[in-house]
Parts: structure tokens; sequence; C-alpha cells
């Protein structure tokens, strides 16, 4: 077929689109790729072949599609031939071992591209080179592969999911032996290694091959099994469960949760939850919601208020489609429902975690060995309550990347991890699982409805007894969509030389002063002596931090999986500082200010969060 890029002079692009149709056996993106050169189509054909999609610690996560910007049967091919290559370098038992393959029920019918497919030809990948696979039968939760990773001792696990990201996109997310998410430099060794076996191996389009393969098995039925044991032991309070009168509302938003959440409830004698029956099944359209992101709050969960409305309920729980995400809201005496912000929900789950865990244990000197994590964008309520509960508070950078990570090594060290949490309602509320679990945490915060139900007590007089007792802890979080990085750039640029000068940060923020400012993007921290950031720093990401003289610390950071510039603001108040009204006005004030100060000069560029 006659190139369509001579006119265009892109010679590299031809190239590419060449090279896609010599390597690709999906015959649905071949076809596709054809239409595009038959149509002329130049600039859907740059959109598709001009960048290979980024590997990352995030792994990937891309729309599904043609080309290599897409996920598609031979992106996912490279990018596991890669993989393979790495754990192979990494590890001389790789071959006894092993790696974990999940999925979860994302499709799309233009390319023909679906979870199940891409983790099966990831597993054929790896058979073909002599290495065992454990791979799902079924659609599972996210958590389960990180669990699976940890409990059967392998090198590695993929997740093929995209969790709460439009249903157009996929993705492929990866585990390092210790049961976390991989962190730099595997991500850069694995890059390289993609890149260097990007011709398909002979069999790594032969799935049939590999479904018959000795080298695969179906660790379903027993990861199931142990899974459900191991969170059992975060239950406490057994009887009070059976006989609690309490009703909980659950839906799954057309992913993956609804069958392991009900499991969860039963392990640990929690009445079932009511299903959301229009989203209790999987489906790849997410008919009934405009995001499958239940972080996006009441749009996701109209169908849970209106069935707790019908069955008398008081409190609703929702994941993300791939489950290791959770959500939850509880009807106010208004008739009102409060939808929890992510920073809510991690103030009751890491008290409910310290009680639950003090009540376990009368020896006092005991808390001294006892951990809680949370990221840097997070609240800073578990810092207060670990202040004057005599625990350790740690902080990481965003992502639970770098919690499961650190949780490892104080795991391996003797110490106890008993909760760690991140602003965008993610929760790891057992070491079983060293990545967010929505499956243990709706059991877990089913579990805690129904100890303060029994003590005539709501979630939200229980969360004003912890801020009453710990300290008012504000937040309010939000974003703008950009799609241009020269915008993006320009913006923190701006903040970065705001003087003209380099590190000139804003000394203030409207009326607000700042006292701190720390930037870990380039490693500048104003707090430390040498002015170098302790924490990690990653020139490939934005991410400034200011602290104000008020108590109030703001956050602004590109996001690693969507166009997203977010925001993060939080005021922190002392105990006995009740005043909320006057707390959550100055908060709003603050907010006001950085959107007019630091987001004004690129504002016309910039979209707002949709409502």
């Amino acid at each position: 077929m006659d190139s369509v890029f001579s006119t265009a002079g892109d010679g590299t692009l031809d190239q590419a689109v060449n090279e896609w149709l010599r390597y690709d056996k999906n015959p649905k993106t071949v076809s596709l790729v054809e239409k595009l050169l038959k149509d002329g189509a130049v600039e859907t054909l740059k959109k598709c072949f001009s960048s290979r999609m980024e590997f990352g610690t995030a792994g990937l996560r891309a729309a599904m599609g043609p080309g290599i910007s897409c996920m598609n049967d031979l992106t996912v091919i490279q990018t596991t031939q890669g993989f393979c290559r790495y754990l192979e370098d990494s590890f001389q038992n790789l071959k006894e071992r092993g790696v974990v393959i999940g999925y979860d029920a994302r499709a799309h019918d233009p390319s023909g591209g679906s979870s199940k497919q891409f983790a099966k030809l990831a597993a054929a990948v790896f058979t073909s080179r002599g290495v065992p696979v454990h791979l799902f039968s079924d659609i599972t939760p996210t958590p389960f592969v990180p669990f699976t990773v940890s409990h059967l001792g392998l090198c590695a696990g993929i997740m093929v999911t995209a969790s709460h990201n439009p249903k157009q996109d996929n993705g492929y997310k990866v585990y390092w032996e210790n049961g976390a998410q991989i962190v730099s430099p595997h991500d850069k060794g694995i890059s390289k290694a993609i890149e260097e076996n990007l011709e398909p191996w002979s069999e790594s389009w032969d799935t049939e091959r590999a479904l018959t393969s000795p080298l695969l098995k179906d660790p379903y039925q027993e990861i199931h099994t142990h899974y459900f044991k191991a969170i059992q032991k975060h239950c406490h309070h057994r009887d009070l469960n059976k006989s609690s009168n309490v009703k909980i509302v659950h839906t799954s938003v057309h992913g993956v949760g609804h069958a392991f959440v009900q499991s969860a409830f039963k392990v640990f004698d929690l009445h079932p939850p009511y299903a959301v029956a229009e989203q209790k099944d999987p489906d790849p359209d997410f008919p009934t919601v405009l995001y499958p992101n239940p972080e996006e709050g009441e749009g996701v969960l109209t169908l849970s208020f209106a069935l707790a409305q019908a069955e008398g309920a008081t409190v609703v729980l929702a994941n993300d489609p791939d489950a290791d995400r959770l959500a939850a809201a509880e009807r106010q005496n208004s008739g009102q429902w409060h939808v929890f912000s992510g920073n809510e929900l991690g103030a009751l789950l890491g008290w409910w975690m310290f009680h639950c865990w003090k009540e376990q244990k009368p020896d006092a000197s005991a808390v001294k060995n006892v951990y809680m994590l949370a990221s840097t964008v997070s609240s800073k309520i578990l810092r207060a309550i670990a202040l004057k509960e005599g625990f350790h508070f740690e902080e990481t950078l965003t992502g639970f990347k770098w919690m499961g990570n650190r949780a490892r090594y104080l795991l391996d060290g003797g110490k106890t991890v008993l909760f760690a949490f991140e602003e965008a309602i993610g929760y790891m509320c057992s070491p079983s699982v060293l990545d967010k679990d929505g499956v243990s945490a709706a059991a877990i915060a089913g579990e805690m409805v129904s100890y303060l139900a029994a003590k005539h007590k709501t979630l939200s007089q229980q969360l004003t007894t912890i801020y009453e007792e710990y300290g008012y802890h504000l937040s309010k979080n939000s974003y703008f969509i950009c799609h241009d990085q020269k915008v993006i750039r320009s913006l923190f640029e701006g903040l970065r030389n705001y003087n003209g000068s380099k590190n000139s940060y804003p000394s203030k923020c409207g009326p607000f002063s700042i006292t701190a400012v720390r930037d870990l993007t380039t490693g500048y921290d104003s707090n430390q002596p040498d002015n170098k950031a302790i924490l990690p720093t990653s020139r490939s990401s934005q991410m400034i931090t200011f602290t104000f003289s008020n108590g109030g610390v703001a956050t602004m950071r590109t996001s690693g999986t969507e166009p997203k510039i977010k925001y993060y603001t939080e005021l922190c108040a002392a105990p006995g500082n009740s005043d909320v009204d006057h707390l959550k006005k100055e908060l709003d004030q603050l907010v006001d200010a950085i959107i007019e100060n630091f987001f004004e000069p690129q504002k016309n560029k910039l979209q707002p969060k949709p409502e």
C-alpha cells in the first residue's frame, strides 16, 4: 500500500506504521490501520504512531486502539516481552517461582481488545520462555494480584486494568516480588527492555498453546480461600456483627467487586449488603454512570441512594471497577446524603484500626512498634493521632507504590503497619495486601458501622469526635483538566521563578503568608537546612507544596495517569479549636486565593473539573 506520508514528508511515521503492519496479527487493529491509511487520516495516524506509551512506575495506561500509543494486543506483547527479559536478568530462579496475571472486565469492540485477551497474551509470552504463570481463570479485584505475589512467593505480578478510567482505556500494572508496585529504577529498566524486544517472539501470539501449557496454573480457588482467611484476622466484633440491624448498600459500579465484597461481609459475619442491581454485574460500557469513579461523588451514587431509600439503609459503600478503592456515604438526619471525602474516610478507618489494635494489646509499650502511613497530599490527621497516641506516622510520595514499598521495609524490620491511605479513596487495612484494597476495606468499614451503631453513633458523629480529640483537619481538593504539556510546564515554572529568578517561589498568596515551599520536581525544600528535599524527587512529574502561616497546606501536582493538574488543600487546627464554620470559611478563602494567584496566568487554557 502506498504511503500517505510521502507528501507530509514524515518518514519516521511511515516506518512506524509499516513496522506495525508487519508485527500485528490482530485482524481488527490491522483493519483499522489500513482504513486510516486508505482514508488519508494523517492526524489520527500521528496520534496512534508518533510516540510509544511511556512505561513508568504506574505501568501503562492509555486508550485501547491501534498503534504504539494505545493499549492493544501488540503493545501488550511488546511490553510483556520487555518485562520478561528484565525479570530473567533480575532473578536466577524465575523459572522456578513464576509470575501471576490477573485482569478486570474491560473490553473494546472496535479494536477487539479486552483485559482477558491481554492477560492471555501476557501469559503466552512468559510460558514461551519456560516461566510458570498463575493466570486467573476469571475476573478478580486488583488486590488479588499483589496478595498472590506475596502468598505464593512469586517474582512478579501483572494486573490488566484501567481502574476507574473511562471505558475506552485499559492499563498494565506491575508488582515486584515484595508484593508492592514497582518503583524506580525498575521502570526504566523495563522500559529499556521493551524497546529492545519489540519484534514479537514466535510463540507470543499463540494463546491456545499457552492455555494448554503445563506451565499454566489457575490460582483462583486457592487465592480466594487464602485471601478471605487473611482479611478475616481483622474481624474483631463477630458477635456484634451477627446481631447488628444496620443496613448497608453496596455498588461495584459495573466492575468486579460485587461477589468479592459479598464474600468479605460473609467472613465477617455481617449481614450481606444490598447490591445495586443495575450496577452489580460487570459491564465494560459502564452504562449508568458518566465516569466509573466513585471518587466523583453523588453522580456515581445516585442509584445507591435510591436503593438505600427503598430498603431503609443508612450507609452506602462503593468500589471502583477493579475494587481497589472504596467510597462511603451516610444518610443524615435531614435526609440528605453526606459523601465522605477520601481524607474523612481515612480518618475514620485510621481511628478504627488503632482502636481495634489497642483493644487487643494490653501492653502499652507495644505502641512504639506501630506505624501508619499516608501520602504527602493526604490529610495529616494520622500524624495528629500518632502524636497523641504514641505510634509512628510516616509520609510518602503520592501513590501506593511508595506506601507499599515502605510498608514492606517496615514489616521486614519487625514493625507493625496498621494502616495506610491516600486521599483518592485508597486504603490498605491489612498487610496481606501491600496496595490499596477496596474489598477488605469494605468489610472493615462494615464492622466499624456495626460497632458504632451499637453505641448509637453514626459515622459522621464519630468523625466529629475524632476531630474534637485530635484537631479539625478540613480539606478541599479538586483539579483542572489540561492536555497541553507546554501550558503545564509554564504554570509550574512560573511558580518556581515567581520573582524572575531561580527558586524565587511566592512568599504570599493573596492575603495568606507562605512559610515553607517544597518542590519534589526539583528537590528544593525551604524547611531543610540545605534546602534539599528528604522525600524522593522526580523531574518527570510536577509537584509543589506550600505551607501557610495559618496552618494551611496546599499541594499542586500533575496526575501520572490522567491529563489533570490536581490541587490539594488542608487547614489543620489544634485540638480545642471547634469553630468549624470559621475554619471552613478560611479554607474556602485560601482555595480561592490559590486559584486566583497560582492558576490565573494559564486559566483560559485550563478546563475546570466537570460538575
